[in-house]
């Protein structure tokens, strides 16, 4: 009977992973995850020829008279998107025609020789300082009607153009490469992302990197269930075609988790709903399908980046606005109040008493990722009479799960870790 227990305890550490084995997030990636949500700016020149204009020709570029957008407010922006519960912010500085919303001494086509001239990169950056949101930056590095041809002079170019906003705009909180690093660029960008900007999370950025985060195969906010934090691969998509099943991987080599990109505005709009154009207010998405987002983006263990729209004169357009300030709203008050909560625990079996006599119709569970993603199965039951009843399961945590389902009304309910990879380190959980 001993040397059947000690056989035992050997056959549970043998299984147990030693913590050498895990796999964690660096300080910066858990600071993303805390945020959450953010949002993308779309700004650039093509909004003011969008009959015209034509990426794969140089000739339909408007020309820099026209940008002119003489009602621009950055802090119009950031209170936008703050009122949204957006923690980050990321423009579009150089998108895809080769406009360049900081004055660069790199070429010249750029918004100092507009007849707006002002530096947009630097008042964007002024204006998260004043609000406490996160900077962040997208420059597409791929696709530039400008440049037209990928050579040695166009990546010369590109790395010229990286080095001034990665040198003299501060540390930013995330950098955006839409379609990855391609075109022989990647040792180099690294190189200076380590010298220059080595806090940034780094959107399908190099796995080596880091900080790196990847795409979840579409932009339409729903990440695939379930959905990993580790990964043995990134993503280097523009998201033209949908990928489907992009999981991660609960034994993955590195830590790199989903960000779930979307447009305010449906993909049928102009440009895929990510530029704004004159009469497409009809586009825009409800509340209610932004929350419906929410769910299946951070409640799936990634984070929510919104697509915000410009319009000629600067501004971010009031039907927009309205449905940002809606949705900040919204979440506050569904998330306000649980009906049962506790946090910081290390059990496998967490009970929760509701004593409001409300139905339950949505559970929280959220794992401290400073001991990484460990909760691999779990079971959500409450008590009927002297047994208990399942009424929900699920897969993957990591910083969070959000999951719905019908109301149920019961005092007693408990929460079962039912398969986990290491030590349980579960920050909090709750009923709604």
């Amino acid at each position: 009977m001993k040397r059947l227990s000690v056989f035992l305890m050997l056959m549970i550490v043998a299984r147990m992973p030693s913590f050498s084995q895990q796999v964690l997030p660096s300080k910066d990636q858990i600071a993303w995850a805390d945020a959450e949500i953010g949002v993308i700016i779309h700004l650039d020149i093509n909004i003011y020829a969008p009959a015209s204009f034509d990426y794969k020709k140089k000739e339909t570029l408007p020309p820099l008279s026209v940008f002119n957008p003489s009602k621009l407010n950055t802090d119009q922006w950031i209170k936008t998107a703050k009122a949204a519960g957006a923690k980050y912010a990321v423009l579009t500085v150089k998108h895809g025609t080769g406009f360049c919303l900081w004055p660069s001494a790199v070429n010249e086509y750029n918004v100092a020789h507009t007849p707006f001239k002002k530096d947009i990169l630097q008042a964007f950056i002024a204006s998260c300082k004043k609000y406490g949101v996160q900077p962040g930056l997208y420059y597409n590095t791929n696709t530039n009607t400008y440049y037209g041809a990928h050579d040695a002079e166009y990546n010369k170019a590109v790395l010229a153009q990286l080095n001034e906003i990665w040198s003299n705009y501060g540390p930013m909180f995330e950098i955006w490469f839409d379609g990855g690093l391609q075109n022989g660029l990647e040792a180099e960008v690294l190189k200076m992302i380590h010298e220059k900007q080595p806090q940034a999370i780094l959107f399908q950025g190099p796995l080596k990197a880091g900080n790196t985060i990847r795409w979840i195969g579409n932009e339409d906010g729903f990440a695939a269930y379930p959905q990993w934090s580790r990964a043995n691969e990134t993503t280097s998509s523009d998201g033209v075609v949908k990928i489907d099943g992009l999981h991660g991987d609960p034994e993955g080599r590195y830590w790199c988790p989903g960000e779930s990109d979307f447009p305010i505005r449906r993909n049928s709009a102009w440009n895929g709903g990510w530029l704004w154009k004159a009469g497409e207010d009809k586009y825009l998405f409800s509340v209610k399908e932004l929350m419906e987002k929410y769910y299946k983006s951070v409640g799936r263990n990634t984070n929510m980046l919104v697509g915000m729209v410009v319009d000629t004169s600067g501004l971010i357009p009031k039907p927009d606005s309205l449905v940002f300030d809606s949705l900040g709203r919204r979440l506050k008050h569904v998330f306000s109040a649980p009906l049962a909560i506790r946090s910081n625990m290390t059990k496998s079996i967490i009970e929760l008493s509701n004593k409001s006599g409300k139905a339950v119709s949505q559970l929280m569970i959220m794992e401290d990722l400073d001991y990484g993603e460990n909760i691999l199965s779990y079971s959500l039951q409450v008590q009927v009479g002297d047994s208990w009843k399942e009424v929900a399961t699920g897969e993957s945590v990591g910083h969070k799960r959000l999951q719905t389902f019908s109301p149920v009304t019961g005092s007693m309910w408990r929460l079962m870790i039912t398969g986990n990879a290491g030590p349980l380190h579960i920050k909090q959980v709750a009923l709604y």
